[in-house]
């Protein structure tokens, strides 16, 4: 991966005909350098698709001491407001860090119980969590998402990791009419898989939209999860291996594609549990670490 030498935006849009459909590709970008794409991507500048081919257009190896603010923000519950289980997302070494050829996403307890700034509230806490975000960075519409991940195996309930992808603007409406693409999300309540689920306003029932059959072996060890996103369908594969596909069917007055045809930004969380997989103070292990080996996006 090379050096990010110059900043800049760069906005790219693409109309292809093929075979009288035309798709709309936009890619916003806030990073460049010298020799990116060519040598991104893991030295996989393109991949073929059923329409032609997808160019790198987002490439990060983590191969430095600290993460690159030029592609990356980490994300601040005093700044953004966001919580899911109770843990306050801070900006703090201890919590996100980059080394060894890794970035590493922890929750973790800091002993006592604090005040949490939000722009939406405040709440009283003693746990911090790990998020970073592409967000006003490098969005996309269309193309191949590829995150390595592994995550922290606890056959017990109470925490939640994620690799997921966000409207960057709410065109549609609020959640979800605007959309949301989780491509892999993991409950340790779950240990031996992993679930993705693709969020909209559907018209109706749409039991295409996720599917909590796709067995993980050794979620601790490194695994591919991907986003394979066409004006067509999205098709979510682990490891190479489809597991899941929707061809949504979004409700008038917006049609197909909506609200899928407009960019998306890259989320990567590690959080505490909700819900049945609850977090358990007496059980739930703490600090627990979502290690991250590379993203690559094409487009």
């Amino acid at each position: 991966m090379g050096r990010v030498t110059r900043r800049g935006i760069v906005v790219l849009v693409a109309a292809a005909a093929v075979v009288g459909i035309s798709a709309l590709v936009i890619v916003v970008r806030l990073w460049s350098s010298a020799d990116e794409p060519q040598s991104g991507c893991g030295g996989v500048p393109t991949v073929e698709w059923s329409r032609g081919t997808w160019q790198c257009t987002f490439s990060e190896e983590f191969d430095g001491a600290r993460l690159d603010a030029t592609k990356w923000a980490v994300t601040q519950t005093g700044h953004s407001g966001f919580r899911f289980g109770g843990e306050c997302y801070v900006d703090d070494p201890a919590n996100v860090s980059v080394g060894d050829g890794h970035l590493s996403l922890t929750v973790r307890d800091v002993g006592e119980r604090f005040t949490c700034r939000s722009s939406v509230d405040a709440f009283r806490t003693r746990y911090t969590g790990a998020m970073v975000t592409t967000a006003k960075r490098f969005a996309q519409v269309y193309g191949r998402f590829e995150v390595r991940a592994r995550f922290l195996a606890e056959p017990v309930t109470g925490l939640h990791a994620a690799i997921w992808l966000w409207p960057s603007a709410r065109t549609y409406g609020a959640w979800p009419r605007s959309g949301e693409i989780d491509i892999a999300e993991y409950y340790t309540q779950y240990p031996d898989r992993v679930i993705p689920f693709v969020h909209y306003a559907s018209a109706r029932p749409d039991p295409t939209t996720t599917n909590t059959r796709c067995r993980i072996k050794e979620p601790d060890r490194f695994h591919t999860y991907a986003a394979e996103w066409t004006p067509d369908a999205i098709t979510i594969t682990f490891d190479g291996q489809t597991c899941m596909s929707t061809r949504w069917d979004q409700p008038g007055p917006f049609q197909h594609p909506a609200p899928f045809d407009r960019p998306f930004h890259l989320n990567l969380t590690q959080a505490l549990g909700i819900g049945q997989n609850k977090f358990d103070p007496a059980r739930t292990p703490l600090p627990a670490t979502m290690q991250v080996d590379h993203v690559r996006v094409w487009g």
